[in-house]
């Protein structure tokens, strides 16, 4: 299986890129800066430079050619304002979507958040409002979209603590934190159930094996 991950050297991303080189699968990673290609070298994957926010659908189609599986795993990051959550988190997405379709790659899995939400409202912290209606309105658009086979994955709060391989996976979860370690576990288990598609899924840390878990929500 070849997969596509935009974002290819966020930290999601990597583990999942390790996670699968080592199954043996092949992975390609999109990045935006070419100091970072040696990362997902390291992690066993192929950098592709190509910049998200301004290649056209036709550039980044060429490069999900003959792939099994696409994964939006981009986000403008810590320290963004406003404007990029909408470029980046919306758009971005967007344009991977199309790219997707424009290729004839169906499986399509984007990392949102839980609480993603296209009418979010600001609250106390306005680009975190402007970030959740970033990843709701791209949530939205990849749902309308018939031509592909797409879960949205939802964690809650994430951490850097080692995963356990223990999750609780479900359409809604309550509030909770997950290590970025589980949660590409998970997208590594979805990517191979595709009785997932159609769903949009919370993640939090629990008690399920990750893929009993991914099993228990193909059956809905």
């Amino acid at each position: 299986m070849r997969t596509v991950i935009a974002g290819g050297h966020g930290q999601i991303a990597l583990r999942l890129e390790r996670l699968l080189s080592a199954r043996g699968d092949q992975a390609a990673g999109v990045i935006r800066k070419p100091e970072q290609a040696d990362d997902l070298r390291a992690a066993g994957a192929e950098p592709v430079l190509l910049d998200l926010e301004s290649a056209s659908v036709a550039e980044v189609a060429r490069h999900l050619e003959g792939a099994d599986a696409a994964v939006f795993a981009a986000g403008a990051g810590p320290g963004s304002g406003a404007a990029r959550k909408d470029t980046v988190d919306r758009g971005a997405c967007a344009l991977f979507a199309d790219a997707a379709e424009a290729a004839g790659v169906r499986r399509f899995l984007v990392v949102s958040s839980m609480g993603a939400d296209a009418r979010a409202a600001d609250g106390s912290d306005p680009v975190f409002g402007a970030y959740l209606r970033a990843k709701g309105a791209a949530d939205d658009d990849v749902r309308s979209r018939a031509g592909l086979a797409w879960t949205v994955l939802r964690p809650g709060r994430l951490t850097n603590d080692p995963g356990t391989g223990l999750v609780r996976l479900a359409e809604a979860t309550g509030q909770g934190s997950v290590s970025r370690e589980d949660v590409a576990a998970v997208l590594a288990a979805l990517l191979d159930e595709p009785g997932t598609a159609g769903r949009t899924l919370e993640l939090v840390a629990g008690s399920d094996p990750v893929a009993e878990a991914v099993r228990a929500a193909a059956r809905g």
